[in-house]
């Protein structure tokens, strides 16, 4: 070393320059302007699926460093629907890569800034929670690249590939509640073009809505005696045929161009129990399964004289096992599954049907630790995804399971998606994405679930519903939408506009809370059901001891009584003076005493 000069630095000397590089004011990141996310359409009102605008926020007329990604238009009459979204999106591949670290943070994290001292309880908590999960895989859309081939015309399916992008489903936040319901809302659904809105409540109405416009296109009260379960439209039938079920057992059919007319729809099926989903075939406007908590499905079929056919009885040896939930595979519609008072998915194919060998099961999956489990778990909700390769299964306080739907008989669940809590009420369960890209499912204390499928990583974590329960998810057919119900009066809409991802703040101490009262054993679903059924056999013991005569006030009925009434004593051939009775249960069904009925919404 030199008196004049240093050929070499010391330790101290690279440290002392490291440090004057990280303040330096001339090494500054620059930000990129918003970006926004628009529905428009030209000005005839036709859809523009060709190319999107582009624009800078800063300046119209140069090439923006931020892009303003146009989504698809949303035709209903003469009006356009007009969803904005202001995010920021880096350039492709650096900003992913880096938001899908920082993301995967996050998710395992669960909070901005964790303590490094974590207690015993808590590191076992995080070690239940990372079992069984992966890495997040790096994102396959990207904006930049997406928006030029679309430009470039090299690209048909923009809005299909970005519905389907963690980018937007990180962004959702809640958009508005739809008001007009005097009971808590059982479910959700879209029409086939996703321009209305059904939904169904415990105050025996349906509400067609025009969701975009926020007011209802059609109310009208369904002719059930008890809590609507569900209300879906039939597809290619221009929606002019609305079905429904709840928990008197009834299915009914609405044709809703005859409605204000008419004001009646008429039952085409009885179940002797509740029924709380229908099964649509997809494409098909004149066929659906049902299922109810007697253990029987029915085929409906609107061109017959008598719509109703039953298609099996779902047994375990000779007991039978109440049905919560039915969904037909869109890759094979005649096979279907079914889920209830046990812990078996059973899978059925209507051409196979043979009741002498295994009760008619096609085959049946059951995660291997839940067989001889003491618990009691059972299956609260099942849906097939996009293809019908997969099928997901939702359980009352305990994971949700994913099966492939082509393995054997008995075959082991393939992914498990933790941390929320299935207790209260009976939740459903959904996929998300064009590909079936997530997992979503509402929790106990009203929060919002997305999982990354693959990794079985949670991705968002949202706050939705006031009154404590998400039920029921409804992704829109073809847009980055949402809409859920549960005890709150209201649907709601979901879309992705908000600026930044979402921080998943509070996710640890929520999967933590929900853990531990899962793990002392689920005393709050001992005491739903404590309650229901007091409820329920004392209506029965007064209306024995008291019956009704024309000149006495009638008493009100709980929640599920008249179901009960109805299994430990025959149902009367009429239910209500305007109804058409279009079929009935056959006449050798086994009369043999049902449990009550699981609680879908708890009472107003």
């Amino acid at each position: 070393m030199s008196g004049t000069g240093r050929d070499t630095d010391g330790p101290e000397d690279q440290l002392e320059a490291e440090a004057r590089m990280e303040t330096s004011p001339d090494l500054t990141l620059t930000s990129q302007p918003p970006v926004s996310l628009i529905v428009t359409s030209d000005g005839d009102g036709t859809r523009d699926s060709s190319v999107p605008i582009l624009a800078s926020p800063e300046n119209q007329g140069t090439d923006p460093e931020g892009v303003n990604v146009a989504s698809e238009i949303l035709e209903d009459g003469d009006e356009d629907t007009i969803i904005y979204c202001d995010c920021v999106l880096g350039e492709e591949g650096e900003g992913d890569e880096v938001g899908a670290a920082e993301e995967q943070h996050q998710v395992q994290r669960g909070e901005a800034s964790p303590n490094r001292h974590l207690s015993d309880e808590d590191r076992a908590l995080e070690d239940w929670v990372s079992s069984e999960t992966t890495a997040l895989p790096q994102p396959r859309w990207h904006a930049l690249t997406a928006l030029r081939d679309r430009q470039l015309g090299s690209s048909a399916r923009f809005v299909y590939e970005a519905c389907g992008a963690r980018l937007f489903v990180q962004r959702f936040c809640l958009q508005y509640g739809l008001e007009g319901h005097s009971g808590c809302v059982n479910s959700v659904h879209f029409n086939q073009r996703g321009t209305r809105l059904a939904s169904c409540s415990d105050d025996l109405t349906v509400i067609v809505w025009d969701w975009v416009h926020q007011r209802p296109a059609l109310t009208f009260n369904t002719g059930h005696r008890n809590n609507v379960f569900q209300a879906k439209f039939l597809p290619n039938c221009g929606d002019s045929i609305l079905a429904t079920c709840a928990r008197d057992g009834q299915v009914r059919v609405a044709q809703l161009p005859a409605l204000p007319e008419s004001r009646v729809s008429r039952r085409v099926a009885q179940h002797r129990g509740a029924c709380h989903k229908l099964a649509l075939e997809p494409d098909c406007p004149f066929r659906f399964l049902t299922s109810g908590e007697d253990a029987a499905v029915f085929a409906i079929d609107l061109r017959q004289d008598r719509p109703a056919s039953k298609v099996v009885v779902t047994k375990e040896n000779e007991r039978k096992v109440g049905l919560y939930t039915i969904f037909v595979n869109p890759a094979n519609t005649y096979q279907f599954a079914v889920g209830g008072r046990d812990q078996f998915v059973r899978i059925y194919d209507q051409r196979r049907i043979d009741a002498s060998e295994n009760n008619g099961v096609l085959k049946k999956f059951c995660p291997h630790h839940l067989v001889d489990c003491d618990s009691k778990a059972f299956v609260t909700c099942l849906v097939y995804s996009h293809d019908g390769a997969e099928l997901l299964a939702s359980y009352n306080d305990e994971d949700i399971y994913l099966f492939n739907s082509s393995h054997c008989d008995g075959a082991q669940y393939v992914k498990r998606y933790k941390g929320h809590r299935n207790n209260a009420t009976v939740k459903g369960v959904n996929f998300y994405g064009p590909r079936s890209e997530f997992v979503v499912s509402g929790s106990d204390g009203g929060h919002l679930f997305f999982w990354e499928k693959s990794s079985c990583q949670i991705v968002q974590f949202l706050e939705g519903d006031r009154a404590g329960n998400i039920n029921c998810l409804e992704p829109h057919p073809y847009l980055p939408v949402m809409a859920t119900s549960g005890l709150d009066r209201e649907p709601k809409i979901w879309a992705p506009t908000a600026k930044d991802t979402t921080e998943l703040t509070g996710l640890k101490n929520v999967i933590k809370k929900n853990k531990q009262e899962r793990d002392r054993g689920g005393l709050g679903h001992s005491d739903l059901f404590d309650s229901h059924m007091l409820s329920v056999l004392m209506y029965h013991f007064t209306r024995r001891s008291h019956p009704h005569h024309p000149g006495h006030r009638r008493l009100r009925t709980p929640p599920g009584a008249e179901v009960l009434a109805a299994e430990l004593a025959a149902p009367g051939p009429g239910v209500m003076d305007m109804e058409s009775d279009e079929s009935s249960t056959d006449s050798d069904e086994s009369e043999e005493e049902e449990e009550p009925d699981r609680v879908q919404c708890l009472p107003s």
